[in-house]
């Protein structure tokens, strides 16, 4: 008995000797891989301060003038779109009096209020949206044409106030 419980201790001792020999190399892995992690980080650190090093070196006249630059070209392709559009909403979404006169010349009664263009609704609801992003919502009034708020809305373009229907903002494409 004596012989079985040796022979089952020596067999723990064999398979205590396997673990502490695995954990060893598993213990020489990490720290190779700490090492090797310690080096990659000094080097980025040194890239770092090399790109630090070399933009305060950099002219802050030629980054003025190449931001200056920049935002006059934006403002130009700013300007070019919103001609275009404004093109394009003038020659598909004419003035909605133009429209119906067009088709009910015999009516010589003129509307209560003088419609708005499709053109006019969306300068509105931009300007909105850039001078108060935190309340982007105008009120529906008289002079928006039904058939223009109907298409910004089932098109996505604008939607309504969650609470007040007859308020309307322009939808966040940007977010």
């Amino acid at each position: 008995q004596l012989e079985k419980v040796k022979n089952d201790l020596e067999m723990v001792l064999l398979t205590v000797r396997s673990k502490n020999k695995q954990l060893e190399e598993d213990l020489k892995r990490e720290q190779q891989w700490y090492e090797e992690q310690k080096q990659i980080l000094d080097a980025l650190s040194k890239t770092e301060e090399e790109a630090n090093t070399q933009a305060e070196q950099l002219s802050t006249k030629r980054e003025f003038d190449e931001v200056k630059n920049k935002i006059l070209k934006l403002k130009t392709y700013k300007k070019e779109l919103l001609t275009a559009l404004g093109e394009f909403l003038d020659e598909h979404f004419p003035h909605p009096e133009k429209g119906e006169n067009a088709k009910n010349k015999n009516s010589s009664a003129k509307p209560a209020v003088e419609l708005i263009t499709l053109k006019e609704i969306l300068e509105i609801l931009i300007n909105k949206l850039m001078s108060t992003p935190h309340e982007p919502y105008i009120t529906i009034k008289e002079s928006f044409w039904p058939p223009y708020i109907e298409l910004l809305l089932r098109y996505g373009i604008a939607l309504r106030h969650p609470e007040d229907p007859n308020r309307l903002r322009l939808q966040a494409f940007h977010t």
